[in-house]
């Protein structure tokens, strides 16, 4: 399956993954520039907040309380705002727009 992220000036990484991994896990494993992880996907820090694309986001489960929390500590909060570690890549996510915030610090 492929994940699209683009960063913050408009470039896109295109990456293929296998589902069953974390939006954050694929990332990281497919070196996209922009996400951090400093707790390695415990949903602990706000280093790997992503913007996913409104059309995508019925398609994903909704914030659970832990992540809500987390995400207030991420700079740049939009309604689209996520955890890449608490999003569980699944067939139906094929095709993903991810967009990447301009700093995670």
């Amino acid at each position: 399956m492929k994940i699209t992220f683009v960063d913050s000036k408009g470039g896109e990484q295109v990456i293929d993954v296998a589902p069953g991994v974390s939006l954050m896990e694929a990332a990281l494993k497919n070196g996209v520039s922009g996400i951090e992880a400093d707790c390695g996907g415990a949903c602990s820090c706000a280093t790997c907040h992503v913007f996913i694309a409104p059309e995508w986001m019925d398609k994903i489960p909704p914030k659970e309380d832990m992540e809500d929390a987390m995400l207030e500590f991420a700079l740049d909060l939009r309604d689209e705002s996520r955890l890449s570690c608490q999003i569980l890549l699944t067939e139906n996510l094929d095709g993903l727009v991810v967009d990447l915030p301009a700093s995670q610090t």
